[in-house]
């Protein structure tokens, strides 16, 4: 098996608003959530050709994770993370490897500064 690939596309501080969590006040009131997404894929063909048949389009994972974040609600962001690491690999099969990190700054746990997050990496399968 050939190794993974160390090219990527990175979307970074994607912000968006979900009922997730396990407070009640988090299901009914919601809060933001920021995703950062690393992509391993290939991008020698890409950056030869200059077409984007030959990459993964931007525009369409940012559509994918904004669609995973905001149309279903889990209790734990790490079940989001998995979630959305499924789309991806269902949706983009270039896609080598995936790391999403999920942050909740506005978390309901008495904090003076910070935020909580989980990272996770997954390899297609």
């Amino acid at each position: 098996m050939p190794a993974k690939t160390s090219d990527r596309i990175l979307l970074t501080d994607l912000a968006f608003y979900g009922y997730h969590g396990v407070m009640l006040e988090e299901n009914k009131l919601g809060q933001r959530f920021r995703i950062d997404l690393e992509c391993g894929i290939d991008l020698v063909a890409a950056g030869k050709s200059d077409a984007v048949e030959d990459t993964v389009s931007y525009a369409d994972i940012y559509d994918l994770v904004k669609g995973a974040t905001e149309d279903t609600r889990y209790k734990l962001i790490e079940a989001l993370g998995q979630h959305i690491v499924d789309r991806m690999f269902e949706s983009f099969a270039p896609i080598e490897w995936i790391k999403v990190r999920i942050r909740k700054p506005e978390a309901p746990i008495p904090a003076v500064s910070g935020e909580f997050a989980i990272e996770i990496y997954r390899e297609r399968p």
